[in-house]
């Protein structure tokens, strides 16, 4: 009897197609589910954001309920709603004992830009940097009908921060219920999770999930104490320069801070804008005390911070930044290094030791997790 395949037998016979191909038809039907599973990933992508950052919310006041349950002996549940009440009041609080002032300081800043701008071109013309200025650009300046003619832009510049601002806060609103419901029961929506998991890898699942909440939980520390030294330090700065509205400056500069390289760039311009209503001079000193800020947040405070938190590596901060933020926008960048530091951890514990089989490394050191 012959030997030979079935195909070499009969040359009128044709393989199947995963034989013609010489690919099993499981792997074909994983790669077209991944690619759907990718799709509607990227489809869905603001919901999925929304989620993460609902994750992050959730995290913090459970934080904050596991404090009250070592001070207060509170419930885990009592605790998260307390934490959250306390969020939510403090905001209130200062937007109701600020928000006139903005609102009044805010108009006497846009009737002012066209003096300030003025001043600005004025103060050009008198330096050297006239010079420079009108040989890299020649009369840009002037084509636009001078200085003040750049008024209108900034005028719809802030039109479209202000509706931003206004989306974002409705986002903000959505992201805090569903952080309030993520903290209330959390142990049962990890739990509901892994059950999607194959029994055979549910707890190694469980071990990085647990793993990818720890980091976070001492970045967001971490990113606290940064954020919170920042505030003080530029809100006390401004106030002693006499810049109008110094608390909530230095609350946006706090605030802005979680994004790394622009944050400070964020909080900087209005306040610079602010002092404008002051004079150039002030606005310089303004500019000038927010980067010594920042060389003291780089140079002192970070590196102690990082030796508990999280620390990341600043390259591949930047590229995660520019690529978050193209894709999504604000909400991508202020989302940026959470989704950085867990896709390290991803990578690390299920690609690198699970499928590589590479041994883990001391966690503190250069190879480890991202802690």
């Amino acid at each position: 009897m012959s030997t030979e395949p079935r195909d070499r037998q009969d040359p009128h016979h044709k393989p199947s197609l995963s034989r013609r191909l010489d690919v099993p038809f499981a792997t074909i039907v994983a790669v077209l589910a991944l690619v759907l599973l990718l799709l509607a990933a990227w489809t869905w992508s603001s919901v999925l954001l929304m989620g993460f950052a609902a994750i992050l919310v959730a995290i913090a006041l459970r934080a904050g309920a596991a404090v009250l349950h070592r001070s207060l002996g509170l419930g885990f549940k009592p605790g998260v709603l307390l934490t959250a009440t306390a969020f939510v009041a403090l905001f209130a609080a200062l937007f109701s004992a600020v928000g006139p002032a903005v609102s009044k300081q805010f108009s006497q800043l846009l009737s002012s830009l066209p003096d300030a701008w003025q001043q600005i071109s004025d103060w050009l013309d008198q330096s050297s940097i006239a010079q420079f200025v009108e040989r890299r650009i020649g009369d840009g300046m002037d084509g636009g009908g001078g200085a003040t003619g750049s008024i209108p832009s900034i005028f719809g510049y802030v039109k479209g921060t202000v509706t931003t601002i206004f989306g974002g806060l409705a986002n903000l609103v959505l992201i805090l219920i569903m952080a309030i419901f993520l903290g209330l029961d959390a142990p049962s929506y990890r739990s509901g999770f892994l059950r999607l998991v194959p029994l055979g890898y549910r707890e190694r699942a469980g071990s990085v999930l647990d793993e990818c909440g720890r980091s976070l939980g001492r970045w967001m520390g971490g990113q606290a104490l940064d954020m919170l030294v920042v505030a003080l330090l530029t809100g006390t700065g401004l106030w002693l320069l006499g810049v109008p509205l110094a608390l909530l400056l230095g609350l946006i500069a706090g605030l802005t801070n979680i994004i790394p390289v622009v944050g400070p760039f964020l909080s900087g311009v209005p306040a610079v804008m602010f002092a404008l209503t002051q004079g150039v001079d002030q606005a310089l000193y303004v500019a000038l005390l927010f980067l010594v800020i920042q060389q003291i947040e780089g140079n002192i405070l970070m590196p102690m911070i990082q030796k508990y938190a999280a620390h990341l590596p600043p390259v591949l901060t930047v590229l995660a930044i520019v690529a978050f933020g193209s894709m999504f926008g604000l909400f991508g960048v202020v989302l940026a290094t959470p989704l950085l530091l867990v896709s390290i951890i991803l990578i690390q514990r299920l690609y690198v030791e699970d499928v590589l089989g590479d041994s883990p490394h001391d966690r503190r050191g250069g190879g480890g997790s991202p802690e």
